[in-house]
């Protein structure tokens, strides 16, 4: 089985949804045998952030009708990733980061390596509230992931990564993908939303029925 997941570094639910597939896909492996790969895509949440990004709270009221359905909405996010193992620290977050950059180096660094960086930079972001809109910030967690940053940095001034996030972006739109995270199950069946692992072991469990296995 191969699973697609499109997904933005920013957001929260696309954090849970990750955590829970990886949970699900883990299960799935044990139980049936069956091998599972995984491919990671961009999205961008918005697409009018400018390159530096912008500051968090007032991006959130804007796009939220106001501030006082911010709180609301970081307390039942906080809560969801408690519940699974994710914690979330809000009030270390200043800024709403453009994503762009975080998705090229996705895009350059191997397969087997892409997953523990989406993972590290969500942390950093999400936990520690650095600006993952930073060039120097990405290369600083990319280091203390093992990776040599220079090629990352020489890949980057090359424009690498850049062809294949746009395929992403209009990929995403030409399937009417308008919120994430999404995952698209063995090419052609899609789950929109970060459901719990338990639903995505009964997603698996019907897609093998279906393919005869």
């Amino acid at each position: 089985m191969h699973i697609d997941i499109y997904s933005d570094m920013v957001c929260p639910w696309c954090r849970i949804g990750k955590k829970n597939v990886i949970d699900a896909i883990e299960q799935w492996v044990t139980e049936s045998g069956e091998d599972v790969t995984v491919s990671y895509h961009a999205f961008l949440l918005d697409h009018s952030l400018p390159p530096e990004g912008l500051p968090f709270r007032a991006s959130m009221a804007h796009k939220m009708g106001g501030e006082h359905r911010i709180e609301e909405m970081l307390q039942r996010v906080t809560d969801a990733g408690a519940a699974v193992g994710v914690p979330f620290r809000f009030d270390r977050v200043t800024r709403m980061p453009n994503t762009v950059l975080a998705h090229r180096l996705t895009a350059i660094l191997p397969a087997d390596r892409q997953e523990a960086w989406i993972d590290a930079v969500m942390m950093a972001y999400f936990e520690y509230g650095r600006d993952i809109a930073k060039r120097e910030v990405l290369l600083e967690i990319a280091a203390d992931l093992g990776l040599e940053t220079f090629p990352l940095e020489t890949a980057l001034d090359e424009g690498r990564g850049a062809e294949e996030v746009q395929a992403d972006l209009e990929r995403a739109s030409a399937m009417g993908i308008s919120g994430v995270p999404f995952f698209v199950l063995n090419g052609k069946y899609g789950l929109s939303g970060a459901y719990p692992a338990a639903e995505f072991v009964k997603a698996f469990g019907k897609i093998a029925e279906q393919s005869g296995q």
